[in-house]
């Protein structure tokens, strides 16, 4: 087991990325081939490691042994019906098909026992397809000194590099998902990793990609590819070149994205002639505006409403994140008012139980954040008005509209607290309210309080277009032979949609694999 592999070796693959992209890595080097994974950054695994780990892959073995009825089957119409034309129908039947199978490949071995299913209803309701109770799977959590002498290359939590605090001797989410795969790739004895090491180009010799040209600790290297290279470097969030080219109404200052995701392996695939698709999309979520630091993903409010600069309501606040982000997007509200009361503050889960709340004690601290000017404070919501520049009148409408909504139980404007997501948030939180409908507490204990909620992103989601086998494309349909592409530096197999949690890292496992499989048949 090596950590290094040496410059000017020649591997059988090339994973440019540490994400998503090792489970492609373990795949290769477990089938038998010598494989290199190389990393920009001096830490693996991206913003996966990042994330809660939500897998999305509909039929897997973990839904079964809950008692999930699912399959790719009864997943393909749910799929159908909200991606629509946005992707070719070959990238979602290849997910489909390629996640219980890669489930089932990965379990085989004991660093990957087991998945566990865990109820997080799908984002859109109603229909054909959708499950009411959720597809979604997490890794176990792992003891971090299993990983002995690679622990120093784990990327730390984001709190822990945002806030300093311990990373805890468990992994959990995301760490335990990326923990996990870099022992098992290791553990292979076919695996390389080389961190510290930038993709600079592609190496292209008689018509097909040959190995990679990379930027290590300041010199150059150039490593070979016998059969081909998988660009799973994540998307182009931190690049604010990029961003101002293709999403030009968002920067990224805001993005939850890993640093070192500045779509390096994106433009390398353009350079040799790759077709993209869907480059002005994100996986949008609200973000929490907080003191010091980025905002913090914030999946949908516990109470109050969020109100726009003429002091109105304008949408569900509940909407699973990716629809409220591009709801807001939409509507051009890329900041906006989150007005709540003194409830809010006294129910202590409300802050602390968020699905993805920082792993900071006390990280809601009031008088931190007025202090700092993110948070506004009033006795009264004509001063509260004031303070965030909006007309009293207008605020005092929008909260009595919805306080009578909360009697009666019944959001007649905007339907919040009817879909199951509404409902399994407000469990995780607890009610605060004994209202009809604890999705709707009045608004009427003060202080009254509005904190800042803009449109964050946990990456960017558009890429290079690639066929059901993960096979680069060129732009008239040609692949590029040896180039492979998966997770945020691929065009996504979902479109412009996000179908439940953990389709991102869900796609980007399962094209990873996808890719390595098709390399390991070459023969």
């Amino acid at each position: 087991m090596s950590e290094q592999g040496a410059a000017g070796d020649e591997y059988d693959v090339i994973v440019v990325g540490s994400g998503g992209g090792l489970i492609g890595a373990y795949t290769a080097a477990s089938h038998g081939l010598r494989t290199l994974v190389i990393e920009k950054t001096p830490y693996v695994g991206g913003t996966t490691s990042y994330s809660g780990a939500g897998i999305w892959l509909p039929g897997n073995a973990a839904e079964q042994r809950a008692g999930v009825e699912d399959s790719p089957e009864a997943a393909r119409p749910y799929l159908d019906a909200i991606i629509g034309d946005d992707a070719p129908v070959a990238l979602r039947e290849a997910f489909l098909q390629a996640g219980p199978r890669m489930i089932d490949e990965l379990e085989q071995n004991p660093l990957f026992q087991w998945f566990e299913w865990k109820g997080v209803p799908d984002y859109f309701e109603g229909r054909p397809g959708s499950l009411a109770q959720g597809r979604t799977v997490f890794p176990p959590d792992f003891p971090r000194a299993e990983l002995g002498s690679l622990e120093p290359l784990l990327r730390r939590p984001l709190w822990t590099e945002r806030w300093g605090v311990h990373p805890g001797l468990q992994l959990i989410g995301g760490q335990a998902l990326i923990g996990r795969a870099l022992l098992a790739y290791m553990e292979t004895g076919n695996g390389s990793l080389r961190v510290n090491t930038a993709l600079q180009s592609l190496l292209v010799e008689d018509g097909r990609v040959a190995g990679v040209v990379a930027l290590q600790d300041g010199e150059q290297v150039t490593f070979r590819a016998r059969r081909g290279v998988i660009l799973a470097a994540g998307g182009y969030e931190r690049n604010g070149e990029l961003r101002r080219s293709f999403q030009p109404a968002v920067g990224d200052e805001w993005t939850q994205g890993c640093e070192g995701n500045t779509g390096d392996a994106l433009t390398a695939g353009i350079a040799v002639g790759a077709a993209t698709d869907l480059l002005e999309e994100a996986w949008y979520a609200p973000g929490l505006v907080v003191p010091d630091t980025r905002p913090v993903f914030y999946t949908s409010v516990w109470s109050g409403i969020w109100v726009n600069g003429e002091g109105e309501r304008f949408m569900n606040e509940r909407l699973p994140y990716d629809r409220a982000g591009h709801e807001m997007l939409r509507l051009g509200q890329l900041s906006t008012h989150w007005v709540f009361d003194q409830r809010q503050l006294d129910n202590e889960r409300a802050f602390a139980t968020l699905p993805v709340a920082p792993e900071v004690p006390g990280w809601f601290d009031v008088e931190k954040f007025v202090e700092a000017g993110v948070l506004k404070r009033a006795d009264t919501l004509e001063e509260l008005a004031e303070l965030i520049g909006v007309p009293a009148a207008a605020l005092i409408k929008s909260v009595d509209q919805f306080n009578g909504y909360a009697r009666a139980g019944k959001d007649e404007q905007f339907g919040r607290g009817e879909a199951p997501w509404d409902l399994m948030v407000t469990h995780l939180a607890g009610a605060h309210t004994d209202g009809p409908n604890p999705v709707l507490g009045v608004i009427d204990k003060g202080p009254f309080y509005a904190a800042t909620i803009v449109l964050s992103d946990l990456g960017t989601k558009g890429g290079l277009r690639t066929d059901e086998h993960a096979r680069v494309l060129r732009t008239d349909g040609s692949t590029i032979t040896g180039l492979y592409a998966s997770g945020n530096t691929m065009a996504p197999m979902s479109g412009r949609i996000y179908a439940g949690a953990g389709v991102p890292v869900g796609s980007s496992m399962a094209f990873s694999y996808i890719a390595a499989l098709d390399l390991a048949e070459q023969g």
